[in-house]
């Protein structure tokens, strides 16, 4: 199987979990993080699902599932311990054209979810085309070591600066040179030492005096 890499923007938009244990609840989380609108259907859910639904943080249906919960649904996820029930989910699903991934059954699947290393903007991710999951998640493990927080925080501090080089009528290609010279400085190194003066002479000397970590939202430092 030959699958093609895509990130989606699932924020505001409607994505179902069928199942309530532990699989469910991570796939729940990872859906949360991207700004989803989460429902869930199960009898039976875990403390975390039940204090999710409590707090108004997603939708719970207490229940078996029903055909009609797929009903304006982007992403649907199947994470029973029913192989009946995420078969007849998986053929529900794609006959209405929906993206559908069943846990650990990749043939009933026309999408697979990559082992992932997050490092704020900085989404790695790792796929074995579902040949080797443990293969995927000891690569994963191992980039997670190579890649630290800093990368994430050299990111957002590369972002910022953009966008308000932007505001300043700088059209891109004119500081493309500018951000390979931060990439190619000792930044990053910087970035993981929390060394703001250095960072800051180095922002001054590139952008100009008005450059600074102070300048950017708080989390950029």
């Amino acid at each position: 199987m030959k699958y093609y890499p895509i990130y989606l923007d699932i924020k505001g938009r409607a994505c179902l979990v069928v199942g309530g244990g532990d699989v469910a609840t991570r796939k729940v989380n990872t859906l949360l993080d991207c700004g989803a609108k989460v429902h869930v259907v199960s009898p039976e859910v875990t403390p975390r699902l039940e204090a999710l639904a409590e707090s108004g943080d997603i939708t719970l249906k207490r229940r078996p599932y029903r055909p009609e919960d797929l009903e304006g649904m982007l992403l649907v996820f199947g994470a029973t311990d029913d192989a009946t029930l995420n078969l007849s989910l998986s053929r529900e699903a794609m006959g209405r054209n929906m993206l559908c991934n069943i846990a650990d059954r990749p043939e009933a699947c026309n999408f697979i979810l990559p082992s992932i290393v997050n490092r704020g903007d900085l989404i790695i991710a790792i796929s074995t085309s579902g040949t080797s999951p443990a293969f995927a998640k000891t690569l994963r493990k191992a980039l997670e070591k190579r890649f630290g927080p800093e990368y994430g925080e050299f990111l957002h501090i590369m972002g910022h600066i953009r966008r308000k080089l932007l505001k300043t009528a700088h059209a891109p290609e004119a500081h493309k040179r500018l951000f390979e010279s931060m990439i190619k400085s000792d930044m990053l190194e910087w970035v993981k030492k929390r060394d703001i003066s250095r960072i800051n002479e180095r922002l001054r000397k590139t952008f100009g005096k008005d450059y600074e970590i102070d300048t950017l939202p708080k989390d950029a430092s």
